[in-house]
């Protein structure tokens, strides 16, 4: 079995983070196992920032690095030490403190119980493979669409790399922002796994590219099949979620208008029809009147203007 090599960074302290990476790299290391000192791994700010959990994979990440622990033995090491001049060489300002040894103990108590979280908050946000390789091999085409003035517009759906609001955002991140991804937007995916399908719209609304008018309902089935579906057919009674003809689902279709009108979307509202319990032909041309009733175009002018003039 090839099991990664990484290497503890605590002799390496000296190097930020960012040149001893590359470094490591260089020298055949799969990982690093970050020391809690120099600017490696600091403990409070992972306790309470992501954002900070991030930044750090992001180093480990754009030099093909992982990793899948961290170090904090030197502050585990004062918890029960006898507290002398020795342990302020090699701890924080504030854990040393004054060094009165019953309060060193204390803090480095304190710090090693918060370590634990700031481990798990890094673990946490160590970026699946799975959007690495969406974006090596979807950031070329995107150039590729970009050359010849095209937006590539994903729909968002479970199976996707992109399937609710959050793994969007890491989408959009994993391809840098490219400003030709964007979105299909079709609220039938959304709301039946509980994601607030007109909240999407407002949340990327400088990246919906197309619009997919479909409906679905969903809580209707007999309690024997959850949302996955339960390897159940379309049109089984069972199910709790199911595609339906525009109008006959739970999807709040005035409310996504009124949405897409405040972002300005001009697009098209390309109806994808799918209900297998009705005539396709019945169901299209329901479907498409529905659609026309209600779509508007939104007020140019406030509607109490007439009053302000009649002034």
């Amino acid at each position: 079995m090839a099991r990664p090599v990484t290497l503890f960074t605590g002799q390496w302290a000296d190097l930020p983070l960012k040149e001893l990476a590359p470094l490591a790299k260089n020298m055949g290391f799969d990982g690093l196992e970050l020391a809690c000192w120099g600017d490696h791994f600091d403990v409070n700010a992972a306790a309470e920032s992501k954002q900070y959990c991030q930044e750090q994979w992001k180093i480990l990440t754009d030099n093909g690095l992982t990793a899948f622990s961290v170090s904090n033995h030197l502050v585990g090491q004062a918890v029960c030490d006898l507290i002398d001049e020795r342990h302020k060489a090699i701890l924080s300002p504030g854990i040393w403190g004054n060094g009165d040894p019953e309060g060193v103990r204390q803090r480095a108590a304190e710090n090693l119980k918060k370590s634990a979280k700031a481990c798990r908050n890094f673990i946490d946000s160590k970026p699946q493979k799975g959007y690495d390789d969406f974006a090596k091999r979807f950031i070329p085409i995107l150039d590729a669409f970009d050359a010849v003035d095209v937006n590539f517009a994903l729909e968002v759906h479970p199976t996707e790399i992109a399937f609710d609001i959050g793994s969007a955002h890491r989408a959009l991140d994993a391809v840098k922002n490219h400003r030709r991804f964007g979105f299909n937007y079709d609220p039938s995916h959304l709301g039946y796994q509980g994601v607030d399908y007109v909240k999407f719209i407002r949340e990327f609304k400088n990246r919906i590219y197309h619009c997919h008018m479909k409906d679905a309902w969903w809580g209707h089935g007999n309690g024997d099949v959850g949302v996955f579906g339960g390897h159940t057919d379309f049109g089984d009674a069972r199910r709790y979620w199911d595609f339906r003809s525009i109008g006959h689902g739970d999807v709040r279709f005035e409310d996504i208008i009124v949405a897409l009108n405040d972002i300005g979307y001009d697009g098209p509202l390309s109806i994808e029809w799918e209900d297998i319990r009705m005539d396709r032909v019945h169901g299209g041309s329901e479907s498409c009147r529905n659609v026309k009733s209600y779509d508007f175009t939104p007020s140019r002018q406030a509607f109490d203007a007439a009053f302000e003039r009649e002034k």
